[in-house]
This record gives structure tokens, sequence and C-alpha cells, in this order.
């Protein structure tokens, strides 16, 4: 595998299987959209997801992952990432949860998210909801080789601050292959006194911008994994992996 500034370069054949790999993630995320109503626990949503893993063959990308105990990281409300999956944890109306995946196929990665209303929401949650989405596809929009990852994040921010969001800084996206976090880590806003890196045919990048109502501050819970809103408002997630090409992105996590 060639490397480009300790960036993995894949060729066609790994591209082909980190495709599958989100091909798979895609459609348990479609499933799990199909379930999510007022009245079922986070757990029930984790059940799906490690059954439909079983069905497929394939790993869960997260589960034991530097001690991640869960196969979905399921974030409700003021949650950022990283929430975990509890039967005593009942969804509500009016509430939204954020379901980050991944999977291991053939030795490759494949890792998206979502973030679904749950029942009906308040219109402005709708917006924050809209407004991630945008973001994510604003900063795919970016990818194309030749271009600057920050690129990519200035989309995202720009696009998501006009709203008056807030883009958390903690956490970021990142490169994906053989290993679920490879380089480059990719920002989105842009930071500052940086000079960024060329994106190059071959890389592949899970970009997920994560937007909030108030502020971009963190705080993380005594489980040492959730992340939370310091302010409580709410947070959405949105998360697609892509492949880049001299013509532009070629998003993996597709069903």
């Amino acid at each position: 595998m060639k490397k480009y500034r300790g960036i993995y370069l894949k060729n066609d054949k790994e591209i082909g299987l980190m495709r599958e790999a989100n091909r798979l993630v895609s459609v348990i995320l479609d499933m799990l959209g199909e379930t999510i109503k007022p009245g079922i626990s986070t757990m029930d949503l984790e059940n799906v997801a490690v059954k439909a893993c079983e069905d497929f063959g394939v790993q869960p990308g997260f589960k034991g992952y530097q001690g991640f105990p869960f196969a979905l990281c399921c974030s409700v409300n003021e949650e950022i990432v990283h929430g975990f999956p509890s039967e005593k944890r009942i969804l509500n109306e009016g509430d939204i949860v954020s379901i980050d995946m991944g999977v291991v196929y053939k030795g490759f990665n494949g890792d998206s998210a979502r973030t679904y209303p749950v029942g009906k929401v308040a219109p402005e949650t709708q917006q924050l909801l809209d407004v991630t989405r945008d973001s994510l596809m604003k900063g795919i929009e970016q990818v194309k080789a030749g271009n600057n990852l920050y690129d990519v994040s200035k989309a995202i921010q720009d696009y998501a601050e006009s709203f008056g969001f807030g883009i958390v800084r903690r956490y970021v996206g990142h490169g994906i292959g053989r290993n679920l976090h490879e380089k480059p880590e990719i920002p989105n806003f842009v930071p500052a006194g940086l000079p960024g890196v060329t994106l190059r045919t071959g890389m592949a990048l899970a970009i997920e911008p994560m937007v909030t109502q108030g502020s971009y501050e963190v705080e993380v819970l005594p489980d040492n994994w959730t992340a939370v809103t310091k302010d409580r408002k709410l947070a959405a997630h949105f998360e697609h992996t892509v492949a880049v090409t001299s013509d532009g992105a070629d998003i993996l996590s597709i069903s």
C-alpha cells in the first residue's frame, strides 16, 4: 500500500473492499432508521446492529476498539458522540439519536453516522439535522485530488456557522482503511496556522461534522466515553466515508 505524507493510498481493489464494508454499514443504518420510534431503548438498536453483523458475516468495527464495549455509538439529544446503548435509555417523541456504526469486511473498515428524529421533532431541531447533513455534503463537494484538505473543513464550518450553529472542535474526521482511524485528521473547522494536506487519488476519508445548537464546547461523562455539549443543547452528527478521485468524491457509504 502506497503512502503520501504518512497517509495510505488505496488501490482499486482495496477501494472495492471498502465500498462493500461501507455499503453494509449503510444497509444497517437503514435498518436502524426503520426501527427507531418512541418507546424503544437504545439497546434495542444495538441488538439490531449486532444481529445484522452476524447475518452479513462481518465484525462490528467499534466493539472492543480502544476498549469501547458496544457495536454502536448511540448518542441522544445533547450527547455528541460515543454514547453507550442502554436498556434504560428509552427514546421519547421529539428526541434525536445519533448512530455511529462501523464494520470490518475482509480486513477493511466501513464507518458512517446519521442522526435520526424520534417521531415528530420541533422545527428548530429538524433544522439542526438538515444543516448538519448538508454541511457534510458541502464538505464532500470539496473532495477532489489537488484540493487542500482544509477546503473540506472550511466548507463545513462556513455552512454550519452561517446558521448560527457551533462546530465541535474536540472530535474530527479521519483517514480510514485497514485501520479505523488513519491519517489524516479531518477537522470540521480551519485550524489556525496549519498548512493542510493536498488531497490525492487513493485517499479514503471519513468526514463527520458534529454540529451543536449552542456552544461547541464539550464535556465527557464519567463513563469516559460519552461526549455531551457543555451547555446541554442539542447536537447532531453525520458521516460518510469517501474515496478521493480526480473527478471528486466517490461516496462509499451508500446502499
